[in-house]
Order: C-alpha cells, then structure tokens, then sequence
C-alpha cells in the first residue's frame, strides 16, 4: 500500500483497501490511490453527457457503489466492534436503495435514480460524501443504540 494511506480519512483508506483487494490481475497497481479512485468515481460533466439519461446499469458500476458503503460500514465495524450488513437492491434501470445496517439500526439509507450515472465531480467530494456517511453512521448509531439494549 502506498504512503499516502497513513495521511488520508478512515473512509477512503478503507475505500482504497476495497478497490486494492478485487484488482486480482494488478491493473491498477502503477496508479496512484488517488488515480484509481478518480478513474473510478468521478465524472465531468462532459463524460456524463456521453451516457444516456436513460439506460441499463452494469455489474460493475453497481458493485463500485456498493464498495463505497462497504467502506463505510468496514470502517464502523473496526471503530465500534459492531457487525454490519450492507444490502443493495437495485433494478436494471438504476433504480434501487443501498443501506447499511447494524444490527436494527439502519446507518446509512440511499436511494438512487438514475443510478447508470453515479459519479463525483471531484475527488474532494468523493471523500466528503465518504467520511459524512461515515460520520453519520456513528451519530445514528449513538442516538438509536439505547433503544436495542438487550437485544444483543
């Protein structure tokens, strides 16, 4: 892993941990962490006018999406000792919700349309969105966490 990890959120080193594992052939591994988050997640908005509003959405993107929230939820499981579950559904037209759940509390609820064109137009906000998702995982999980005392 590059140094540059050591300086960065908990959400984007877990991010970067994420897209590190599934590159089994080492296709990214002369880019930078940074190169490879940008390849992935951000889009201007030239290269989104090139995908059609209306469109089927891949594997691929779907399961890039999700890795976003899985970042978020591995981060929450290492800082709180709490399991977590991220469960997406999503249609082929890009429709769908991911959520990421701790025990009966749900963390994180996102709903997507259009979601063929996800995308950040920075990787500042790739980050930003990261580490709020984050953040308000631990402040929902904090304000909900009194009320499934027992349960566990």
């Amino acid at each position: 892993m590059s140094t540059e990890i050591q300086e960065i959120s908990p959400f984007t080193q877990e991010l970067i941990r994420q897209i590190r594992a599934i590159d089994q052939f080492g296709n990214w591994s002369r880019l930078s962490d940074e190169e490879v988050l940008t390849k992935i997640y951000v889009k201007t908005k030239e290269d989104l006018k090139e995908i059609p509003i209306i469109a089927d959405i891949d594997e691929i993107l779907i399961g890039q999406i999700k890795m976003i929230f899985k970042a978020v939820a591995l981060q929450f499981e290492r800082k709180t000792g709490v399991m977590c579950n991220v469960v997406m559904e999503m249609s082929h037209e890009g429709f769908g919700r991911c959520i990421v759940i701790a025990g009966r509390i749900v963390l994180v609820d996102k709903y997507f349309k259009d979601a063929h064109r996800f995308s950040f137009r920075t990787i500042e906000k790739l980050y930003e969105e990261g580490d709020k998702y984050l953040a308000q995982s631990f402040a929902t999980y904090e304000q909900y966490k009194p009320c499934i005392k027992g349960d566990e």
